[in-house]
């Protein structure tokens, strides 16, 4: 039997609005592998809302923490330097993947220095295989981290920000040297096949992201409250939402809003929420943790996601495990989850009219809406439980070491 030892790299964990990675973690450790979970940045307070996030946060490596101190740096460099040529091997591959501007230079010298803390941590702990989650600033430190260790390396594919600017992030090269790469959706497969070599599309694999689908279970929707789950930030289209809320109100008084999330446009949000004289409709609640929003499902009647870039929403996942009818707009690898008509309504990205007619016509058809629930909850356990896509990751880890 091959022993596996996975180290999992995140730019930050844990945090709430990464949720899915600690339930993966959580999930391949319930199939055996031993999972040592490593972040970039240390994440404060806020993200630790329940128990299994405080006990993640206390036993995660912080890269960083470890970098900024002098003498941990230079033991870093001195393991590293044991391989001469290994070591200036892996400093030209970072410097060569720099982007225009010394600035950029700059980046990667600090990716570098960042890898060889990493890869000491790897060493130490004898871990057999490396794996990012995210295509950006980790994923680079994690390629070369693996290089300096000389050990397995692997990521997941999201979207949209993977590729926003893929030559940026050489997504190609993290692509070329990884052993597989968990592509969360045939959408985001099919972004990457446009930046890879034919002969690599092989190591592209659909690994769904997914939930534990008896968590959400909820009974019956009642009422006529809407709930909104995500960052407070341009990606998700809210300020769509708020200005259909007008529309909304008229034609279906008792509706109202329940937002839980922060972020960068939060005090705009609340400010368009005064100006629209919405505020006995509108709630901000801020963060939750997971217990709390599926609390907060089971409150709700309808799920509205009015994202304008997306992956694959757990959150959506969530919501239809929840047996709740679900709107939620026509991009990425949304209608993968979600088949309109069926488990919810699809409506074009920033289009207010759209959502306003949608949610309304969800929410005065109950049985409509129940029966989308059921639908979307069997979709769910159907292909997005978590359990059966750690199996499949778990036998990805399996290969990766033969």
């Amino acid at each position: 039997m091959i022993l596996l030892r996975i180290a999992y790299l995140v730019g930050e964990y844990p945090a709430v609005s990464h949720t899915f990675i600690l339930r993966e973690v959580a999930a391949l450790r319930a199939q055996g592998l031993d999972i040592l979970t490593c972040s970039i940045r240390r994440t404060g307070p806020q993200h630790h809302r329940g128990p299994a996030e405080k006990a993640e946060a206390a036993a995660t490596f912080n890269v960083l923490d470890a970098a900024k101190r002098p003498g941990r740096l230079l033991a870093a460099q001195l393991r590293a330097l044991r391989h001469p040529g290994r070591y200036f091997s892996v400093l030209r591959q970072a410097w060569r993947m720099r982007g225009p501007g010394l600035r950029a230079g700059l980046y990667q010298l600090f990716y570098f220095l960042e890898a060889t803390v990493l890869a000491r941590h790897l060493q130490d702990r004898q871990v057999t295989h490396l794996h990012n989650h995210f295509a950006q600033a980790s994923c680079s430190v994690a390629m070369l981290a693996a290089r300096l260790a000389d050990v397995p390396f692997s990521f997941t594919l999201h979207g949209p920000a993977d590729f926003t600017d893929p030559r940026l992030w050489r997504l190609a090269d993290k692509i070329a040297a990884a052993r597989f790469v968990a592509c969360i959706s045939h959408y985001c497969r099919s972004q990457a096949m446009l930046v890879s070599p034919q002969d690599h599309w092989s190591r592209l694999r659909i690994v769904h992201c997914g939930v534990e689908p008896e968590r959400y279970d909820a009974g019956p929707a009642r009422g006529q409250g809407m709930l909104f789950v995500g960052r407070l930030a341009a990606a998700k289209g809210v300020p769509v939402l708020i200005e259909a809320m007008a529309r909304i109100r008229a034609r279906c008084p008792e509706a109202h809003l329940t937002l839980i999330g922060d972020g960068p446009d939060r005090a705009r949000l609340e400010e368009q929420v005064r100006r629209a004289g919405l505020q006995d409709a509108v709630r901000f609640l801020g963060y939750r943790s997971q217990d709390e929003v599926a609390e907060a499902l089971r409150e709700a009647a309808l799920f509205v996601l009015p994202s304008f870039a997306e992956g694959v929403p757990v959150v959506l996942m969530e919501a239809m495990a929840a047996r709740r009818a679900v709107v939620a707009t026509r991009i990425a690898g949304i209608p993968e989850l979600v088949e309109d008509g069926v488990s919810g309504v699809i409506v074009p990205p920033g289009d207010g009219d759209a959502l306003a007619d949608a949610v309304c016509a969800v929410l005065s058809d109950p049985d409509r809406a129940a029966r989308m629930g059921a639908q979307g909850r069997a979709r769910v356990q159907a292909k997005f439980d978590i359990r059966t896509e750690a199996a499949a990751l778990a036998r990805h880890f399996t290969k990766a070491q033969q």
